[in-house]
């Protein structure tokens, strides 16, 4: 069921070696490479892609080393600050990161300069943009999403609420994004506003199904592990094995190989 050379796009490493940052809402227990691997092996999955997490602010040393530890087989997605030096820029695109996540989804000030000013600065790397922000923030910021210099990656499902997500504003700006070939979408997160849960997230399925529709070539999934905001309790912990499944209930076989293997590697350059 799973192709090889699948891979996880969206993970984070929680390693007690490196500190959080002051004042980090989310303080996970550790989260090892060693603990991950056992989930790889568990799921069938060969590539990786690790996601610097808000806990360590733009102190990305976590993030690289576990990338170090998993090998050629990840990659990273790293946060960066009109501080960040473009001698550092080069350095982290050595050690395998390919892209800047900006969350704007726990009240984070939404600085579109800055982040404007990051992308043209990737733009060189050929790296992308990496957005997790409220469902609004699409439908507020078509403009500006369609004018920055790289590609923007959309995390979780682009955080459509549900039910009656496949009408929501956000949501059908981001079919427009899609068709428009400016961004990617990242099926991660099912969880997150799925108002039917587990096992099924059959809301969420629908969503998946409409971005696979408009656009396969362009999605990529995750297992968002070891899911940060729920082990805060915000929400219950998924099954990552459910969640797995539910993606291969969602898409046909053909589209399944594109979203775990294909568009993966046009996107982190596997």
């Amino acid at each position: 069921m799973i192709p090889p050379r699948a891979c996880d796009c969206h993970l984070h490493v929680y390693d007690p070696r490196f500190p959080y940052v002051d004042g980090a809402v989310l303080r996970p227990a550790p989260a090892t490479v060693e603990q991950y691997r056992a989930l790889q092996a568990r799921l069938g999955l060969t590539r990786a892609v690790v996601v610097q997490p808000s806990s360590y602010g733009a102190d990305n040393r976590c993030t690289l080393d576990a990338v170090r530890q998993l090998g050629v087989h990840a990659r990273a997605v790293v946060a960066a600050t009109e501080h960040t030096t473009d001698q550092e820029l080069l350095q982290m695109h050595e050690s395998g990161a390919r892209g800047v996540r900006f969350n704007l989804a726990r009240g984070a000030p939404i600085d579109l300069a800055s982040i404007a000013s990051i992308g043209a600065r990737i733009a060189p790397l050929g790296w992308h943009l990496q957005l997790h922000a409220p469902s609004a923030f699409y439908a507020e910021s078509q403009r500006f999403l369609e004018g920055l210099a790289v590609p923007i990656v959309i995390d979780h499902l682009a955080r459509v609420p549900m039910p009656g997500g496949l009408l929501d504003a956000g949501f059908l700006t981001v079919c427009k994004l899609l068709r428009s070939g400016k961004v990617w979408v990242k099926l991660s997160g099912a969880y997150f506003e799925s108002a039917i849960g587990s096992p099924s997230y059959a809301d969420a399925g629908e969503v998946v199904r409409a971005y696979s529709t408009i656009a396969p070539s362009r999605l990529v999934w995750g297992t968002d592990w070891p899911h940060p905001s729920a082990t805060a309790g915000e929400r219950p912990v998924p099954d990552d094995a459910v969640l797995l499944d539910r993606l291969c209930e969602w898409l046909d076989p053909a589209r399944r190989a594109q979203v775990l293997v294909e568009n993966p590697a046009a996107l982190y350059g596997f």
